[in-house]
């Protein structure tokens, strides 16, 4: 037997006609496909006394590749840097730096633009976006502790962390993070002004069709597809519902615990006919989980008329969290909502909320957790990378993949196709790379390239 887990070679420098990247050259050509580096390019504002040695969108993309394939910090750019063959020029580390820190507010506005052109192209080609459901959106906030004071903008939190409290809104359908503000934190989650600022940025990063008569105050009649909003308890305030029906934006948000619930609670908890079991996303039933709505017993006149009280009962488990009714047998919680649609049908819609988890882990995993400058609009800057890498591996998804790869999380990403080595060889004038033989993951790579050359 033998118990080693390498083979013994003799290991030198100076290798050459390898790459080691090939799945980020297709995320690459996926993004030259849609003209997202000319997009980005036409969005930043070009220096009068000397153009730069490299264009500002491929620096910008060459980024996303960067945060894409697991980077951390300007330096790591330094990865791709170092393959000529699969990504041409790539700007140094300095370079990139000094791009991220000329995007002032102004710069990053036009930035967001040019994404909103592209995701446009997106939403255009693919089955997730095209139809006629209502476009839903997803608002949240997480912390991401700094371990620095040294960072403009950056505050204590409620956990006792230190750092910032960025709020988010993504599209439910995509994941795609739509509009983020990075927030010091010590903000607090249910400020209504914060909310509505990323709710009104992501409605500008809709196509333009879907964005009509989504702005505020704009006529009902401009609306051609319904677009609603979710949002824990953060948002659980008439005010803030009174704001989203002026954008004519529907709305699911989480209720606080107060009398008036309470009191609801308590008068519809023996009647059994209100009841009806809790459905799974399939359709099945789960365990001792009821909704009922509870409307008729409680004062809405304060929210938009239309407003419904939707509350769930599941038994109650050690750890459980808050409930809204003091009980030792049930946890109750609920939500209000402007829906359509049977208590259970707008039960199982609100608590599909929860996506929203699953796309903060992704932005955490692709550089979210790492501010590396000092200042904020640097930051700021940089957290808008993180979000354009995110969606742009979204599109990837959408547009190339399908089955488990299609909804996968980066690590197994990067681990299956971004660092996917290969062999560089020229034949009849022209660079071929050559997968690795055996690699698992080759024929959906080389599929990937198939469907983005059908791209138009």
């Amino acid at each position: 037997m033998n118990g080693n887990s390498t083979v013994s070679v003799v290991v030198e420098g100076g290798g050459d006609q390898v790459v080691a990247h090939v799945g980020l050259h297709a995320l690459g050509s996926l993004a030259d496909r849609l003209g997202v580096g000319e997009l980005l390019s036409a969005g930043i504002a070009r220096p009068v006394a000397r153009l730069p040695l490299h264009d500002r969108g491929k620096v910008m993309v060459q980024a996303m590749l960067m945060l894409a394939g697991g980077g951390e910090a300007c330096s790591d750019i330094e990865r791709l840097r170092s393959q000529p063959t699969l990504f041409g020029a790539v700007a140094s580390d300095s370079t990139l730096y000094r791009t991220i820190r000329s995007l002032d507010a102004a710069t990053l506005a036009g930035v967001w633009e040019a994404m909103a052109q592209a995701r446009g192209g997106v939403w255009r080609r693919s089955s997730a976006t095209t139809g006629t459901a209502p476009v839903i959106l997803d608002l949240d906030a997480s912390l991401v502790d700094i371990h620095s004071e040294n960072k403009e903008g950056t505050a204590a939190n409620y956990k006792h962390g230190f750092g910032f409290s960025p709020m988010f809104c993504f599209a439910d359908a995509t994941g795609e993070a739509l509009a983020g503000v990075l927030r010091p934190g010590n903000a607090t989650a249910n400020s209504i002004a914060d909310q509505l600022a990323v709710l009104d940025a992501a409605i500008d990063q809709l196509p333009t069709r879907i964005a009509a008569g989504h702005h505020r105050g704009d006529d009902g009649g401009l609306v051609r597809r319904a677009v609603e909003v979710r949002a824990d308890s953060a948002g659980g305030s008439a005010r803030l519902a009174s704001e989203f029906r002026a954008r004519n934006v529907g709305f699911s948000v989480v209720a606080r615990t107060n009398p008036q619930v309470q009191a609801a609670i308590s008068r519809a908890a023996a009647d059994h006919r209100r009841w009806a079991p809790s459905a799974t996303p399939s359709g099945g039933v789960r365990d001792g989980a009821a909704v009922a709505e509870l409307t008729d017993l409680i004062d809405l006149s304060a929210w938009p008329e239309g407003t419904r009280l939707i509350v769930r009962r599941e038994p109650r488990h050690p750890g459980a969290q808050t409930s809204l009714f003091p009980s030792l047998e049930f946890r109750f919680w609920g939500h209000y909502t402007d829906r359509a649609g049977t208590p259970v049908e707008t039960d199982l819609h609100m608590r599909a909320h929860a996506h929203v988890e699953d796309h903060i882990r992704r932005l955490k995993a692709s550089g979210l957790e790492r501010f590396p400058f000092t200042d904020l609009d640097a930051n700021r800057a940089w957290m808008a990378l993180v979000c354009f890498a995110a969606d742009l591996v979204r599109w990837f998804q959408l547009l190339c993949l399908s089955g488990a790869l299609a909804k996968a999380e980066p690590k197994t990403l990067r681990w299956q196709l971004w660092h996917t080595p290969a062999r560089v060889i020229r034949h009849a004038r022209r660079t071929v790379v050559r997968i690795l033989q055996g690699w698992p993951d080759a024929d959906v790579l080389l599929a990937s390239y198939r469907h983005i050359a059908s791209i138009i």
